[in-house]
């Protein structure tokens, strides 16, 4: 039986063309889903509806909270301030250790229980004093037309926008999302073939490609965050081949967070990551030249600790997302010796602080 969508909620998606046997191509991401009348892509949330493909969650999400912006993370986008962050449902990539699988892996559309137009969530962060808005908690390559547009109200009101992202989507479309885009954290979740195609159902290439595209493309502030899971991609010689990469392909400014596994959805019977990884992680990146390194999912001061890359000076001293002290110049510079730090900053007026804070989202 075929499905029967709910026309006040589609919204026409951009991105597929139709093919020589008659069906619809979807072409956002390397998946390249070929769709029958009423089908679903991968992701869940992209169909054909008639002779079109269509989004089905443009305008719904899964809930809205005011986060530190180091949640994201983020440690070199403008430190200290709160981002408004949202997300739908679904995901174009399946990984089997995924945080946020209730999120993500969900086909039960009731979870969108908020809905806003783009307009509303840019009031809203405006209001709260959010100085971004994130995408976030699912991946917003597969809602690009709804987050492109929050993006478009978010900038006529001065308020900057944030992808938090695989990486995983095909020229046109990463062209047009990250002209909208103002900073992005990139889950480079492994450096091998083989542990994208196994675990989470993509591949590598593409993800690299995406981050070349930033580097070398864009204006985006962009960070890195490689979850480090025990015996599958948290080897000496994978870990010194990304970073090799990330040095010779992207330069030494970009800032990476190597964070710990939790056991979650399909890999529950693998350890948490023990916190010695993470400091192996870190000296491996630090000794192929990489400037600003970090540690996530673990209580760290010195892996939360931002330094000047020429004195070593502590610039911003981090406790989990609570600022302990904040030395860094207005410019961006270090007190001691003028060095510019890598990254997006201001005038620090103080810090939102660790706590997290849902939003209830008036409709509009």
């Amino acid at each position: 039986m075929k499905e029967v969508f709910d026309s006040s909620q589609l919204h026409p998606a951009k991105y597929w063309h139709v093919i020589a046997d008659g069906r619809i191509q979807c072409d956002l991401c390397p998946r390249d889903c070929k769709l029958h009348e009423a089908q679903r892509g991968a992701c869940f949330v992209r169909a054909r509806v008639g002779d079109a493909m269509v989004l089905t969650t443009y305008g719904r999400s899964s809930g809205f909270c005011v986060d530190p912006i180091e949640k994201k993370p983020l440690n070199h986008f403008y430190p200290g301030s709160s981002v408004l962050s949202f997300g739908t449902a679904g995901c174009n990539l399946a990984c089997k250790f995924c945080q946020n699988w209730d999120i993500s892996k969900s086909h039960d559309f009731d979870k969108l229980a908020d809905q806003a137009s783009p307009e509303a969530i840019a009031r809203t962060a405006q209001k709260l004093g959010c100085k971004s808005v994130a995408f976030t908690y699912n991946d917003p390559v597969i809602f690009a037309e709804y987050a492109m547009d929050v993006a478009d109200a978010c900038h006529a009101l001065g308020i900057q926008t944030v992808a938090v992202t695989a990486g995983y989507m095909h020229d046109q479309a990463r062209r047009d999302f990250y002209a909208k885009m103002d900073a992005a954290n990139v889950d480079l979740k492994a450096f091998t073939e083989e542990f994208y195609y196994k675990l989470t159902g993509a591949h590598l290439q593409p993800i690299l490609d995406t981050l070349k595209y930033l580097k070398h493309e864009t204006s985006v502030w962009f960070e890195i965050t490689t979850l480090l899971i025990p015996g599958r991609n948290d080897s000496d010689e994978e870990i010194t081949r990304m970073c090799a990469w990330i040095a010779q392909e992207l330069g030494t400014d970009v800032p990476i967070h190597f964070t710990a596994f939790h056991p979650d959805y399909k890999m529950t019977d693998i350890a948490p990551t023990p916190p010695a990884t993470l400091a192996r992680a870190r000296h491996i990146a630090q000794a192929a030249g990489l400037k600003y390194v970090y540690s996530g999912n673990v209580h760290d001061v010195a892996g939360d600790t931002t330094h000047c890359s020429s004195c070593q000076s502590k610039l911003i001293v981090r406790d989990w997302y609570q600022i302990l002290d904040y030395q860094l110049q207005d410019d961006g510079t270090c007190p001691r010796c003028g060095t510019p730090l890598a990254g997006r900053f201001e005038k620090f007026t103080g810090q939102f602080g660790r706590q997290r804070i849902p939003v209830v989202m008036k409709r509009a």
